[in-house]
């Protein structure tokens, strides 16, 4: 089972290596990573390249994860039923390696949300769906910060794991079902991680609103 979690680990990192906001930013000759927040994710893209541009950059880091994970359910749901959607979550979690720390850009990426909304539409389950689309918009239309709706929705998943994740995945064995949330951890804490700055901006206060320009610092 090693291998195999090595495999969608490295399958995903591949994949996450598809860096959408880099290459629409490249087509419209900008380096994205040097504007704005330096971020090659959707909000750096939207604040940067345009609402158009910023759609396709979410599209494409939602599509890559979401493929990816598909892939692996599909292939290890035929091979080992009781674990594919415990290797799944290690080839999402590969794409939002690959798209955070892109080794050909000196791992400088985005923060890996759209790829973790990819991975949490790949359960196909509308209740979460639901329940995660309202916590992702919800503190962005109250408050206009993108990085508190981030924050929020990374949170609520987790939450949501921990409650119902044995609903959502009743073919799990015991040991592969704590792996599992293991896995669901390191997402969001990796998320967490990567808006360290925007924590502390919202702490202070100075958080950069969607619709404004970047404030410096």
């Amino acid at each position: 089972m090693i291998g195999h979690r090595l495999l969608c680990l490295a399958a995903g990192y591949l994949f996450g290596l598809f860096q959408t906001g880099y290459i629409v930013g490249k087509a419209m000759h900008t380096d994205i990573r040097t504007k704005g927040s330096g971020n090659s994710g959707t909000t750096n893209a939207l604040r940067v390249l345009g609402p158009k541009a910023g759609v396709i950059v979410f599209l494409g880091d939602f599509g890559k994860s979401f493929i990816l994970c598909m892939l692996v359910k599909w292939i290890y749901g035929r091979l080992m039923p009781e674990a594919a959607l415990m290797v799944m979550l290690y080839g999402g979690f590969g794409v939002i390696l690959g798209h955070n720390y892109p080794f050909y850009l000196h791992f400088k990426g985005g923060k890996g949300v759209a790829a973790t909304a990819g991975i949490l539409c790949a359960f196909w389950d509308w209740r979460i769906l639901v329940i995660c689309i309202l916590a992702f918009t919800l503190p962005i239309a109250l408050t206009r910060y993108v990085s508190l709706g981030s924050l929020t929705v990374e949170t609520v998943l987790l939450i949501l794991w921990l409650l119902w994740g044995r609903e959502l995945v009743p073919t799990l064995s015991g040991p592969c079902y704590t792996e599992a949330t293991v896995i669901m951890v390191l997402i969001v804490l990796q998320a967490f991680w990567r808006h360290r700055s925007n924590i502390g901006r919202l702490i202070h206060g100075n958080e950069n609103k969607l619709g404004e320009k970047k404030k410096e610092g």
